[in-house]
């Protein structure tokens, strides 16, 4: 399980720092990290595709987005147990609070 998270978030990482540090520019020498190699990259992926380059990264949240959620629930769903455990745990503790007695409460107007 944990190479499966590291396999995900690996490339998720990646590219979301490219894409940050890309589109604002920030190079550090690089010219990776430049906004024209930005540019560059979605007119190419777009020209591949057949679609407008500024339509790419909203694609690409969405597709980011859905496989985190498949993530999610895979590892809710190899954890059940534990978190069924929890949660009825978590609603017993919630039921053991009681409220202060009508006696100790303060009797200011």
């Amino acid at each position: 399980m944990k190479w499966f998270l590291i396999l995900w978030a690996g490339p998720v990482l990646l590219l979301t720092s490219w894409y940050g540090l890309s589109y604002y520019d920030m190079s550090f020498g690089f010219f990776m990290l430049t906004r024209q190699t930005h540019d560059l990259v979605f007119q190419i992926y777009g020209h591949v595709l057949g679609i407008p380059p500024e339509t790419i990264p909203p694609l690409v949240a969405r597709a980011i987005a859905f496989d985190s959620l498949i993530v999610f629930a895979i590892i809710g769903f190899r954890k059940r147990r534990q978190i069924a455990a929890w949660w009825r745990q978590r609603q017993t503790s919630r039921e053991e609070i009681s409220l202060p007695s009508e006696e100790s409460l303060s009797r200011a107007p």
